[in-house]
């Protein structure tokens, strides 16, 4: 004889499918991590320590060196011209570097910020029916429902961005970043019965500049695809740093 919670989880399925959208927003952005010479590394990071970013801004975002507006350096030697390839006589844009090791684009998790409609169906245009989470902080989202299960339940999964190929990381490493603002996620949960929070995964990378990203979301085990976003550009800004342990 079937229990209560049986007959409910029947009823549940009987309804058919229920669709809920996710939209995650916040800042974040694009990257473009760069392996690159220790002749480079100290040529940029003596610039960006006496000069700021503004040169080697415009070094990254110029595909014709004719066309380079430099404010504080006039010439840049051929052993620190890290996306000119000197067979081809061809120069890369950032976002296309031949020693990139990593390319990362998302929202930083402090900032995210996560929406839950029930929606009709999986069209994008699809009527909303219902708001299950509304404009609500990812980190105190997963908190809550850590503290609500004693912590037995963990909603965020975190890494290092292996399989994005940090391992493969230089001793000297340049750093493009397109700051965005806006949404980062928008998927579709296909299931049966009322959402629930608690089968709700949320990757979280660590990236080799220090942020966590939030770079993709499962329910019940499976992947909830992105669908794409829709974000605003707030500006550049580039770093480089050394592995090199000199204590």
């Amino acid at each position: 004889m079937a229990t209560a919670e049986q007959k409910t989880e029947l009823v549940e399925t009987l309804k058919g499918p229920r669709f809920y959208r996710v939209v995650i927003n916040g800042y974040g952005g694009e990257s473009a991590y760069i392996n690159i010479s220790k002749e480079a590394y100290e040529f940029w990071n003596t610039d960006l320590e006496e000069n700021g970013d503004t040169d080697f801004i415009n070094y990254l975002v110029t595909d014709d060196p004719d066309e380079y507006e430099f404010d504080n350096i006039t010439d840049i030697p051929p052993e620190v011209d890290f996306l000119m390839d000197k067979d081809d006589d061809y120069k890369s844009q950032w976002y296309e570097a031949p020693t990139e090791f990593m390319h990362q684009y998302g929202v930083e998790y402090s900032s995210a910020y996560m929406t839950v409609d029930e929606v009709a169906g999986t069209d994008y245009s699809a009527k909303d029916i219902a708001t299950v989470i509304e404009n609500e902080d990812v980190s105190g989202l997963i908190d809550k429902v850590g503290e609500e299960s004693d912590y037995e339940l963990e909603l965020a999964d975190y890494g290092e961005a292996e399989s994005h190929g940090s391992s493969k990381q230089g001793d000297y490493v340049a750093q493009m970043f397109s700051s965005e603002k806006g949404t980062f996620f928008d998927g579709t949960i296909e299931t049966t019965g009322d959402f629930d929070v608690k089968k709700l995964k949320i990757l979280i990378n660590e990236y080799p500049n220090g942020e966590d990203i939030i770079d993709g979301l499962t329910y019940d085990g499976e992947e909830v695809e992105n669908e794409g976003g829709d974000t605003n550009g707030k500006g550049y800004s580039a770093h480089v740093w050394s592995n090199i342990n000199t204590a």
